[in-house]
């Protein structure tokens, strides 16, 4: 077990950030770990990394409790926060042998930091001062410094923060290739991301654990009782023609001749809607059914009760 999260609660002042949170994460695992802002995550991620305290309850990492053996337990984990704390005077190779120092990398520190400026893609930027960087390479020198110890696990707060579409495919990939060796928990909002990568997602609320279950899983349970279908047609047509429409129970009108509409599950309108848009001279440009995302249930999930 890479990950093992007994009851952990974290109060700051009056603030309950985290509420007897439990959860394990096997190794070789890549986890999303979904919340909206202010829900928890990074403050469990900061306590799992020895950066704060809990107030109650215990973790452990790779076996190491995180209080007891706090030390050993950051020789194993390899961690990028969000705010990605950079020291903007050194060249990049200077801090990546900086961080190597630290954690008492031994043998050839030459060899393995061109090793980590390969596989993060910073090449093209290797000599520059870190202050001089883009975003989206700052958040390459920050994986790399998070990796360069060789860490069992790796915990991720918003990684691909910044970078541009192909960037992102690229850290994407790497991240997926990464663990194939290594526990990664990765946290992020953005939703394609986690289903391209996890196969697993824990989502908090208000730190408390609202689900913790396989993608598939979580698509396959949480379906809306509603299923939708996006269309545009060719001219304006009111709602209350719209709603004539067989087995639309509600209609949306989401902008200029588009529409969303919802039907019961396992109702497909399509054909009927085909047949009613014929009658009335109208024209379907688009159609499309509306399958269950993650950020469908991510909603569901958080919403204000």
């Amino acid at each position: 077990m890479s990950i093992e999260v007994n009851n952990i609660t974290k109060i700051y002042g009056r603030q309950r950030a985290l509420s007897n949170v439990s959860f394990k994460v096997e190794t070789g695992e890549i986890v999303g770990f979904l919340g909206p802002n202010g829900a928890g995550k990074s403050t469990m991620m900061k306590i799992l990394t020895g950066y704060i305290p809990q107030t109650e309850g215990s973790a452990k990492v790779c076996g190491l409790d995180i209080v007891t053996q706090s030390m050993e337990v950051r020789k194993m984990v390899g961690y990028l926060p969000e705010s990605n704390p950079l020291y903007g005077d050194m060249y990049v190779k200077e801090y990546l042998r900086f961080v190597a120092g630290m954690h008492h990398v031994s043998g050839n520190i030459s060899a393995l930091i061109n090793k980590m400026i390969e596989m993060t893609g910073l090449g093209l930027e290797q000599k520059k001062k870190i202050r001089t960087l883009s975003k989206g390479y700052k958040q390459r020198v920050g994986l790399a410094q998070a990796l360069i110890h060789d860490p069992k696990v790796l915990i991720l707060d918003e990684p691909t923060s910044g970078l541009d579409p192909n960037q992102l495919i690229e850290i994407r990939n790497l991240i997926m290739d990464i663990g194939k060796q290594k526990t990664v928990m990765l946290s992020t909002h953005i939703m394609q991301e986690v289903e391209a990568v996890c196969k697993r997602v824990i989502i908090i609320d208000r730190g408390k654990i609202a689900t913790d279950k396989n993608v598939a899983d979580i698509q396959e349970e949480m379906k809306e009782e509603r299923q939708q279908f996006q269309c545009e047609f060719d001219k304006e047509v009111p709602l209350d023609e719209v709603m004539k429409i067989k087995g639309v129970v509600q209609a949306n009108h989401v902008g200029f001749n588009h529409w969303v509409l919802e039907a019961k599950q396992g109702d497909d309108i399509r054909s009927d809607l085909f047949k009613w848009a014929v009658d009335k001279g109208i024209t379907v440009l688009t159609m499309k059914k509306s399958e269950t995302s993650l950020e469908q249930v991510f909603h569901k999930v958080t919403k204000k009760k």
